[in-house]
């Protein structure tokens, strides 16, 4: 697949992170469409042009959001996205993840990799002080990921969001800069 040749914002041994662009649509879609059995029933990220096209242009364009895609630094390829939103500044200043690996790059160390470089750069150049995770208690990779990457569980909402037509418990993790310190 085509890569998009773009400068890191962070990078780890394997990983960097980079913004999208709308010229990552076609790589981003087909991964998504590729992964639909690692995501469902836990994530419906942007399977079409036309989806993908509003989706990175809320995140290029909305405030309080932020969209990285973790690319791996050999290849360029995507091996996943993790998302900042309800940026919040002033005297909260947080955010809240929501983040996808594709299925070629699951259970490699990629997207902890990832999601690391995504907490240092808004711990650091985006001045952010909380980051919140949450996640649907079935869901075992995201928490995993979560608990790797430091986030301690600090509680339980029920029917917090709606996905896939019902509203879904979630369990809240979280980190601030001090705790990464």
């Amino acid at each position: 697949m085509p890569h998009t040749a773009a400068r890191f914002l962070a990078e780890g041994p394997r990983v960097g992170i980079r913004p999208f662009t709308q010229e990552d649509g076609p790589e981003f879609t087909a991964r998504v469409r590729e992964s639909e059995d690692l995501h469902r029933p836990w994530l419906f990220p942007p399977d079409t042009a036309e989806a993908y096209a509003g989706y990175a242009r809320r995140l290029l364009e909305d405030p309080a959001r932020a969209g990285f895609l973790v690319c791996e630094k050999d290849s360029g390829a995507l091996a996943g996205f993790v998302n900042i939103n309800n940026i919040a500044h002033g005297a909260f200043r947080s955010g809240a993840l929501g983040y996808g690996a594709f299925a070629y790059a699951a259970g490699r160390g990629l997207m902890r990799e990832g999601l690391d470089l995504v907490v240092g750069y808004a711990f650091g150049p985006m001045r952010l002080h909380r980051l919140e995770i949450n996640v649907q208690p079935l869901n075992t990779a995201s928490i995993a990921l979560a608990r790797a990457c430091g986030f301690r569980l600090e509680g339980f909402s029920p029917d917090m969001l709606f996905i896939d037509g019902a509203w879904r418990d979630h369990e809240r993790w979280a980190l601030t800069a001090e705790m990464r310190a």
